[in-house]
């Protein structure tokens, strides 16, 4: 298959165990493949496959148990600071070193500029599998919106259809010190269109936990959801995640909150720890963890190997049910040298950092559930109606997955879009008497 090709329906396909109910049948402990069924660019249903079951009418693609995702999302990236290291000299290590040669860096920006380093962004993305991208922007100065707001806004109308693209106001906790600039600064976010989020970034060196009472409140009241960078750091003290937990329930907050990064988690003990993933876990909010950038930035001194990972408390957040999702972050800039927006590329690094077990079947729902980034019930990916978006890996396998991911041909609204099949994917067009039946067992 190549570009613009449009399978009516997909068979033998090899889908992760989070995307199938529980009744799925398995064989050797592994699920059974699947057949995916489409009409005009939207999902029809999800049957285990049948080899008795006559092949249905139209373009059937058998793509012999090649793992398949839903499209993919990025909950975590920097699209106005992408591509500004090759012109930078030399960044000092770690987080703050990365924020000051960036402030320096961000003097000479232009809207041109901006709009060509985040589209080049995007085209990666798309050209990845992403279907939903979830931009920071830095915000430094209370009373203007940053040069790369509405240069964001624009080009999310101008994705519309190809990629959701949502931004979010990276404000610096001491913004909000004064509740009349936090609600200012709600009310200028709220005001700039569709798929805009109030941030604050929260670190021990600028705590104030009067300040990010006001960040929450001004959200409440313009009716914001809220996505957070917090305690991205290692110092056992900091308080950002666990006071963001008893805000959100003293204020019975109403929105949905993310929070990315949470590293320090990672640094203290683990009774704390594990009291604040609890607390975290009664609350409305998914957690980000983002491991190229943190194992790059946490504990970063020249010419000393690192000690410590930087990752937050993955597995024991998952086990609490809290959402988890593996995002990209910073891609080529003075916070991390490389990245590509393809959150499989996390993923991997991630598997290694955290040692995840069965990342294809466990863990790949860390970059898929778009409905963890959002007030509301969970809705799994591939539900009848929804877009017939997917990835088919032709060289991956479950074993060493995500090895060998970056060959894959990704699907938007049912028509190829990117990628070419395995040779040994079998294309056929069929005509049967009768349309195809209804099926018993579906993920629906």
């Amino acid at each position: 298959m190549h570009a613009s090709d449009a399978p009516d329906h997909i068979v033998r396909a090899r889908l992760p165990g989070w995307l199938l109910p529980r009744q799925w049948p398995s064989s050797d402990g592994q699920p059974a493949l699947a057949d995916l069924h489409t009409a005009q660019g939207r999902m029809q249903g999800v049957v285990p496959h049948d080899p008795a079951r006559p092949l249905p009418a139209g373009t059937t693609w058998d793509v012999g148990g090649a793992l398949v995702l839903p499209g993919l999302v990025d909950a975590h990236t920097h699209l106005d600071k992408a591509f500004t290291l090759p012109r930078m000299g030399t960044v000092k290590p770690g987080l703050l070193g990365a924020i000051e040669a960036m402030m320096v860096d961000r003097r000479g920006w232009t809207e041109a500029d901006i709009r060509a380093r985040a589209s080049r962004a995007l085209q990666w993305a798309y050209d990845a599998g992403v279907v939903h991208l979830r931009t920071h922007c830095d915000w430094w100065e209370p009373e203007a919106q940053p040069l790369a707001w509405n240069v964001l806004r624009e080009l999310a109308q101008e994705w519309t259809g190809r990629i959701t693209l949502e931004r979010v106001g990276l404000i610096p906790l001491h913004l909000y010190t004064e509740r009349s600039t936090a609600l200012h600064l709600a009310r200028t976010v709220a005001q700039s269109g569709p798929g805009a989020l109030l941030g604050g970034f929260v670190h021990s060196t600028h705590w104030n936990p009067q300040a990010l009472r006001h960040l929450f409140e001004a959200a409440q009241h313009h009716g914001l959801n809220v996505d957070l960078h917090v305690d991205e750091e290692l110092h056992p003290g900091a308080l950002g995640l666990a006071t963001t937990a008893a805000l959100l329930r003293a204020l019975r907050f109403e929105g949905h909150v993310v929070c990315g990064h949470a590293c320090a988690l990672a640094a203290q003990d683990e009774s704390t720890a594990l009291a604040t993933l609890d607390a975290v876990a009664r609350s409305p909010i998914t957690l980000v963890t983002l491991p190229i950038t943190n194992l790059l930035l946490q504990d970063a001194t020249t010419g000393r190997t690192p000690r410590q990972r930087g990752l937050t408390l993955v597995k024991e957040a998952h086990a609490r049910g809290i959402p988890v999702l593996v995002a990209s972050d910073n891609v080529q800039d003075p916070f991390c040298p490389v990245g590509s927006f393809d959150p499989l590329e996390a993923l991997a690094t991630g598997v290694l950092a955290a040692q995840l077990e069965a990342p294809f079947d466990r863990w790949s729902e860390s970059l898929c559930r778009t409905d963890w980034l959002r007030h509301g019930p969970d809705a799994l990916p591939l539900q009848p109606g929804s877009a017939f978006d997917l990835i088919v890996f032709n060289q991956a396998d479950r074993w060493g997955f995500p090895s060998r991911t970056q060959p894959r041909v990704v699907l938007r609204q049912g028509r190829v879009t990117s990628g070419h099949a395995s040779a040994a994917w079998h294309m056929a067009d069929t005509r049967p008497t009768a349309p195809p039946p209804t099926p018993a067992k579906s993920i629906a």
